[in-house]
């Protein structure tokens, strides 16, 4: 097993955990964000906690998102008292988001060449969705995330 494979074992398994914490039956591409964030030491996280985002920041943007995304429908979280969600009975199974940030991911280098970095890049890669809109919110530009995960890839790669 290479080291990229057991990094993308932990964070699976730690996205596993946000998953059945939110009480979700699926693995999404946020809660691989989370897990990255989380993840002391990797380069990904270090590239996320420059644009000062870590498991907690993370998780602040995304429930930031979640009331953004009531208040689209007319409904105010702060009016209501919303219970926390239930865990998930069963073992979340990746979701479509997380599929997709994943095949991106691998679609960016050789298997032998892959990092953390490019997982990151996977996840910043989508244009819609709720990581996108949850950096937005957070005021943090996409865009520029992503370059700068490039340009540390391209810097290792020296």
């Amino acid at each position: 097993m290479s080291a990229f494979d057991k990094y993308l074992h932990e964070v699976i398994v730690r996205a596993t955990h946000e998953a059945h914490e939110d009480g979700s039956a699926t693995i999404d591409a946020h809660h691989l964000l989370m897990s990255i964030a989380a993840d002391q030491g990797s380069t990904a996280q270090q590239v996320l906690a420059s644009a000062g985002l870590d498991r907690a920041a993370v998780r602040e943007a995304l429930d930031r998102e979640f009331e953004h995304s009531l208040g689209m429908i007319g409904v105010s979280a702060a009016a209501y008292d919303l219970p926390r969600p239930s865990h998930a009975c069963e073992q979340p199974r990746m979701g479509a988001s997380a599929r997709l940030a994943l095949e991106r991911s691998f679609a960016l280098a050789r298997k032998k060449d892959l990092r953390s970095t490019h997982l990151l890049l996977g996840i910043l890669q989508a244009r819609i969705g709720t990581v996108p809109r949850a950096l937005a919110l957070a005021g943090v530009d996409q865009a520029e995330l992503a370059d700068h995960a490039r340009q540390t890839l391209d810097s290792r790669d020296r």
